[in-house]
């Protein structure tokens, strides 16, 4: 029968075997974090060199933009009034997208507004269940349509509004809103359905 002398003896090799075990485990991962801080900083260096080239490229060719721009303005026979015109013909509004996001101040994704053809706006709202929108509420009534829709529509009679509920509810997933013809008044929805939303 082993004596208890032993089995101090036993025990402390094997208290001995653990130590170095995790010993070399601690000392290997701390390689491993010197590794991965190095690879880092490397990382880091190349980041930093592609962003100067690409903010220089960028820089070079909006500056280019510019100047072609500013030619093409000086050479042109249009009043300058032209170029700043609000409303966009039909023939000219073909196939332009204006897509603009409404994020909380968390970040989260709220809204998506898409202006087609500088005609039409689609609205969808992003977890509809959550922002709980329906026609019949006092801050969409005050708000949207009272601020936003019914000036608009004071100026603009041909005007048309479409729901479209999320699932079997009355809570609005989607808003269409066609014959918009107007910049201006797309920049004024985004900006009340900002304020209703936030």
């Amino acid at each position: 029968m082993p004596s208890m002398e032993n089995e101090k003896n036993i025990s402390l090799e094997k208290l001995s075997e653990i130590l170095s075990t995790i010993q070399n485990i601690y000392y290997k991962k701390n390689e491993q974090i010197e590794e991965l801080q190095q690879e880092i900083a490397d990382l880091k260096d190349v980041l930093n060199y592609l962003n100067s080239i690409i903010s220089d490229q960028s820089f070079h060719s909006a500056d280019e933009l510019y100047q072609e721009a500013k030619n093409e303005l000086e050479n042109s026979d249009l009043p300058i009034e032209e170029y700043f015109q609000e409303e966009i013909s039909e023939d000219n509004a073909k196939g332009t997208k204006i897509k603009s996001k409404i994020f909380s101040e968390e970040d989260n994704l709220l809204c998506i507004l898409n202006f087609n053809d500088s005609n039409m706006i689609d609205i969808k709202f992003i977890e509809p269940e959550v922002r709980n929108i329906k026609e019949t509420s006092e801050d969409f009534i005050g708000i949207f349509l009272r601020e936003a829709l019914l000036p608009i529509k004071d100026k603009n009679p041909e005007l048309e509004l479409n729901y479209r509920y999320y699932k079997d509810s009355n809570i609005i997933e989607n808003i269409e809103i066609l014959n918009i013809k107007s910049i201006k008044d797309f920049d004024l929805i985004v900006a009340k359905l900002r304020e209703l939303l936030l």
